[in-house]
């Protein structure tokens, strides 16, 4: 099986005991180190009052490590664009990045969920295992996360009222003034750049029907995220597929797949490395946010009820854990299910080397 390109989305956590410097300071040497390795991306998520993640600002993380790197992409995975968020101004920053760092910069833009109530697909569906041996768990209620009082006041301070235009409206704004602009004679409004290919690639991100039909009627690239909404990312690839139009900026469909992973030299070693994320999940679903990475003794010592359990379950079983060759091997199924055009590893350690040790023996496996 001929292998996909490789890329890295970055939580930029904060290991417990370190500080949201620290964390900075870890990613851009893993980024270095990333396009070292030979990955094709580099992007960063959007999470906002988070103690244990640092990414309130994709574009702030790509200014920054476009300033360390020569030639990887960069990019956000994704903008959670909500109804009171910009679309212009987004566009403008996005623009901006790629006038710096031209040919380099990649635009995701997914739905809110503090304005959506997280991915929309089937509620209700068995636990399966596909052909190819891919875990595709029963669905997360995602509305127990957004209806914890946290979040509530999160989308009080990021989601202003009840009007603004809905995500298709705020995609198509953003498709529109990265080409020709919005509007005509004296009203027309542009980026004051020239469009063409070094401009900000568009992309949307996915774990639901909604966006994958979109980025399909729209000819966009879609990314679908198997690292955290797992059950659903099947159907959001099929639903991309068979929606699919080409267009002027895509003439096929192109389908980027996320997976978590955790690799070491010994399945012992990394599961001792992974032993954590339980907890780390624990504290996002919970409706707390995400707390600083715990170590592995102090993850030991934390208690959980079954309940708990039950909470992370889809996640920590599709987490992929193991030595290089194990982790190799999962990515290979994940991508014969998926038909992904490219694989996206998220990877969180507490000690930030651990975290670009894994990235690197992948990679180099991976081109083996």
């Amino acid at each position: 099986m001929t292998r996909v390109p490789l890329g890295v989305l970055d939580l930029v956590p904060v290991p417990s005991g370190s500080t949201p410097a620290d964390a900075v300071s870890a990613t851009l040497d893993i980024v270095r180190r990333a396009e070292d390795a030979g990955y094709r991306r580099y992007w960063f998520a959007e999470h906002h009052f988070n103690p244990g993640v640092i990414g309130s600002s994709p574009a702030v993380l790509i200014a920054l490590a476009g300033s360390v790197t020569r030639s990887i992409r960069l990019g956000s995975g994704a903008v959670q664009l909500s109804p009171q968020h910009t679309e212009a101004t987004v566009a403008e920053e996005f623009a901006l990045l790629a006038t710096a760092f031209p040919g380099r910069i990649d635009l995701g833009v997914g739905r809110s969920g503090l304005a959506s109530g997280g991915p929309s697909g089937p509620v209700d569906a068995p636990e399966t295992i596909t052909p190819e041996g891919l875990l595709i768990p029963e669905p997360f209620r995602f509305e127990r996360v957004f209806d914890a009082p946290k979040f509530r006041t999160l989308a009080a301070l990021l989601v202003r009222g009840d009007g603004g235009s809905d995500f298709a409206d705020q995609v198509e704004t953003i498709l529109a003034l990265l080409g020709d602009g919005v509007g005509d004679g004296a009203e027309r409004v542009d980026l004051g750049t020239a469009p063409g290919t070094d401009g900000p690639e568009l992309r949307l991100f996915g774990s639901g029907t909604l966006t994958a039909r979109l980025a399909g009627r729209l000819g966009l690239p879609f990314a679908a995220n198997y690292h955290s909404a797992p059950s659903g990312v099947l159907v959001s690839v099929e639903e991309y597929r068979r929606s699919f139009t080409p267009s002027e900026r895509l003439d096929r469909p192109h389908v980027v797949v996320s997976a978590d992973v955790v690799a070491a030299p010994t399945t012992e070693r990394a599961r001792e490395l992974a032993a954590g994320y339980p907890a780390w999940v624990r504290s996002i679903r919970s409706g707390l946010g995400a707390i600083p990475y715990p170590t592995p003794a102090e993850a030991a010592a934390l208690e959980w009820t079954d309940a708990e359990r039950r909470l992370v379950d889809d996640r920590v079983r599709t987490q992929f854990v193991g030595t290089v060759a194990e982790v190799v091997e999962r990515l290979e199924t994940l991508q014969s299910a998926t038909g992904a055009d490219e694989l996206v590893l998220t990877t969180i350690t507490h000690d930030p080397e651990d975290r670009a040790a894994s990235f690197e023996a992948i990679a180099r496996e991976w081109s083996a």
